[in-house]
């Protein structure tokens, strides 16, 4: 008799967590404290880049500072395909993940540690490699804990997805607090603290809990192509390291000129992943038809992240420098406005699954849903403009004010991203389901390397100026969306 194949066989009969395979106690908590150290670390990155040095900060620019965070986020999405090609050609999810996490806990450690600059860009190619690794790969492992035919496989992503909110929700009151009301760096070294402990109960409850979900290698290269491609990669990384050393002493990589390039491609790459999926032979008609349903939905995603993404930028430079932190005796950190939208999205993520549920056949299209959320976007601008015009610019507003902008960005985030990520899976082509699942992760890349550009123009005294025109933009856009979504519809070939 062979030895019996602990998982995903037996996963059928695990009802070990809650019901669910036990597996998914391992996943949540991996990714409860990979999203800790994340989100702690990005609560205090902008305000540590442009506080002075004299406190504790680097002292750059805050249009910079804002811009490399958005950067920062781009580079974070676009790097999940790599993550996907190593876990499907190489590794393995499973073993992909372990990877991308400790790389992760590195990009924090360089941060913790008080060495400027230099911390920072380690970090910032740490953090964005590991969490390529790591993302995607996560979700995937969930997905192998479940037979495709197992009832609980929805409830079990709606459990991982809830860990990923907690962790986004703790971290900015505990890192944010440490960091900004004692020491950056203790923050960052919390940061990596966390991911140090989502390793911890990966390793120790795996091989119990996880067995061989996620270790298969669903397309292999070959044993005599993987030497090749190892040096391809090592001879690739330190070419772009020389370069990258003579461009920065010659004047022609500057923090600018890095910004413009990843801007570019976080356009140029999804346009190509169009172009070539759209032409390739083995597009069928009616796929050709659901791609190009697919571009208006892919573009109302890009302004929705866009405006939803800012949350980090410029409305916590706003939380920091244009709002009242003293509010019911309470001496709020700039940084806890950072908790307010994934504690929105625990509260109401319920309401909105009722919601669709209850509706039925009569809930809003696709389209429509992509509408709404385009308009709640545009909307939690607007709501901006009250505090601006009422007050003026030159004093601070209440903090409700933005606790509001943050609601109604959430409620459009509800109508839009659970919807997309179920489109995307739908209206893809046969022969590129992976790759399209990756071009909705582009879409958020594609709307931080345009905010790069977007953040630069903020100031508290064209406050006024730069909320309107964004909010009429996604507004109007939402509007034309509506409009148009009974020919997008039809577009869609039969997909509801």
């Amino acid at each position: 008799m062979g030895k019996k194949e602990p998982f995903p066989n037996e996963s059928a009969v695990d009802r070990g967590f809650f019901g669910h395979p036990k597996g998914l106690f391992t996943l949540f908590f991996t990714e409860f404290w990979e999203r800790f150290s994340y989100y702690g670390m990005k609560a205090i990155l902008v305000y540590y880049m442009y506080t002075e040095v004299t406190k504790g900060g680097l002292g750059i620019d805050q249009s910079t500072a804002t811009a490399i965070v958005s950067i920062y986020g781009s580079l974070v999405y676009m790097s999940g395909i790599i993550g996907g090609w190593i876990a499907d050609r190489l590794a393995g999810s499973t073993r992909t993940v372990f990877l991308g996490g400790v790389l992760i806990m590195l990009g924090h450690i360089a941060l913790a540690l008080p060495v400027g600059l230099t911390g920072l860009f380690a970090s910032m190619v740490l953090i964005v490699l590991g969490t390529g690794l790591l993302k995607p790969n996560v979700s995937n492992v969930v997905g192998s804990l479940y037979s495709k035919t197992d009832n609980r496989r929805d409830s079990g992503f709606s459990i991982f997805y809830m860990g990923v909110n907690l962790g986004a929700f703790v971290a900015p009151l505990v890192v944010g607090t440490v960091g900004q009301k004692y020491n950056y760096h203790l923050g960052f070294g919390l940061a990596a603290i966390g991911m140090f402990l989502g390793l911890i109960v990966f390793m120790a409850t795996k091989k119990k809990n996880i067995g061989n979900a996620g270790n298969e290698v669903p397309n292999p290269l070959p044993e005599h192509l993987k030497g090749k491609i190892y040096a391809g990669i090592g001879a690739a990384g330190a070419v772009l390291i020389v370069l990258g050393v003579i461009f920065s002493y010659a004047g022609i990589l500057t923090i600018d000129s890095f910004i413009n390039l990843v801007t570019i491609l976080s356009i140029f790459i999804p346009i190509a992943y169009f172009v070539v999926m759209y032409r390739s032979s083995k597009t069928t008609p009616v796929e050709k038809s659901r791609l190009l349903a697919y571009i208006p939905l892919f573009i109302a995603s890009v302004i929705f992240w866009a405006i939803q993404e800012q949350g980090s930028t410029i409305l916590a430079v706003i939380a920091d420098k244009r709002t009242e932190l003293n509010f019911l005796g309470l001496k709020i950190e700039s940084s806890w406005f950072q908790s307010v939208n994934p504690l929105f999205i625990i509260v109401l993520a319920p309401v909105f699954a009722w919601l669709w549920m209850k509706l039925g056949d009569r809930q809003p299209s696709t389209p429509r849903k992509f509408s709404l959320g385009l308009i709640f976007a545009g909307l939690s601008f607007l709501v901006l403009l009250v505090p601006a015009i009422v007050n003026g610019t030159d004093t601070l507003f209440n903090p409700l004010w933005l606790v509001l902008s943050f609601l109604l960005c959430v409620i459009g985030e509800l109508c839009l991203s659970p919807v997309g990520l179920s489109a995307t899976t739908k209206l893809a082509p046969a022969a590129f389901s992976a790759q399209t699942m990756s071009l909705w992760f582009l879409s958020n890349a594609a709307a931080q390397g345009i905010n790069a550009q977007i953040v630069q123009l903020y100031t508290f005294d064209n406050e006024v100026m730069y909320f309107t025109i964004i909010g009429l933009i996604a507004l109007a856009l939402g509007l034309i969306l509506f409009a148009v979504s009974p020919a997008i519809k039809k577009l869609m070939q039969g997909i509801q």
